[in-house]
């Protein structure tokens, strides 16, 4: 494998523009604004949810088969471009059964897309399945049922949504996960403070946390990930866009760095961040004087943090 590692990136979040209009167009959809300002958000958010609310007009036009799979063959296409040699991506599959798909209909398509991008495309991939904090636990417990009866293709499971609300009624679903040896990272430390961490770690068992920024905040914290090789999956455009850090330059991914905490870099979404790998790493070179050796450090995690070996 060559190339960079990429974590955490959400399907949903990175549909290009231009598609959303065309598969809009196709399904005699009518978009209620310019993609562009429907699917991007700006440089600052109120909060975390105001940011997932640009993902809304993806979901719009991702509740077929061909859609879904058009999708992950062009985010494939698109890590490619972006010298990306391994990308791991997630999604919440119960979010694409409006038009009636069974959560298995709804991961086969989007699997098909990602196996022929990767043959296009030489990208090796791996997918992780969201659960959704605001969603009843039944609804998590059948994603981790899903997951776990389809381990030839799921490499994880997540917890993602409003950090505001709790992670422990999910217990059930990713006791299972454990149960079965099924790898699992959690959103925390975004939205919510280093105690959304300590739950993650303790309550849920992450082997990885999503974000993670505010652990920055607790000493004990940064000890313990550490001590466990807890990877986290930073996100900096994203993190200054939700709120999580006030400016690109109070993000603390540089000092965590220099702190030994295993940090790495991800888009989070491509398309509603505007962004890319290699934009991610630019500006930290631009903004901290990063050189080869912070990337390769970086890089160094995320291959130990992969779910599945690129």
């Amino acid at each position: 494998m060559t190339g960079r590692i990429e974590l955490h990136c959400h399907l949903d979040g990175s549909v290009r523009p231009e598609t959303i209009r065309r598969l809009a167009a196709a399904q005699d959809l009518t978009l209620p604004g310019p993609v562009d300002k429907l699917a991007v958000a700006p440089p600052s958010c109120r909060t975390l949810p105001e940011y997932l609310g640009y993902i809304d007009i993806a979901l719009d036009v991702l509740q077929r088969p061909e859609a879904l799979h058009q999708v992950a063959v062009e985010l494939v296409e698109d890590w490619a471009a972006d010298g990306v040699g391994h990308g791991e991506v997630r999604f919440a599959p119960q979010l694409h059964q409006r038009a009636g798909l069974r959560l298995e209909e709804v991961l086969d398509a989007v699997d098909e897309g990602l196996v022929e991008g990767s043959r296009r495309w030489g990208v090796t991939t791996s997918l992780i399945l969201c659960c959704l904090r605001h969603q009843p636990p039944r609804i998590s417990a059948e994603v981790a049922r899903l997951a776990l009866d389809r381990r030839d293709v799921v490499a994880g499971l997540d917890l993602a949504g409003d950090e505001t609300m709790p992670g422990a009624p999910h217990r059930e679903a990713f006791d299972a996960a454990h149960a079965a040896g099924l790898p699992v990272t959690i959103h925390a430390g975004e939205a919510a403070g280093a105690d959304s961490v300590w739950e993650a770690l303790d309550v849920l068992g992450a082997q990885r946390i999503g974000h993670g920024v505010r652990s920055a905040e607790d000493p004990a914290l940064l000890s313990r990930l550490r001590t466990d090789d807890i990877v986290l999956e930073m996100c900096p455009t994203s993190n200054v866009q939700t709120g999580a850090v006030t400016t690109p330059a109070a993000h603390p991914i540089d000092t965590l760095l220099r702190q030994g905490v295993p940090v790495t870099v991800s888009t989070d979404a491509r398309t509603v961040s505007n962004t890319t790998l290699g934009r991610e790493f630019e500006s930290l070179r631009a903004m901290f004087g990063w050189t080869a050796a912070q990337e390769r450090e970086c890089q160094d995690n995320a291959g130990r943090g992969a779910f599945r070996a690129p």
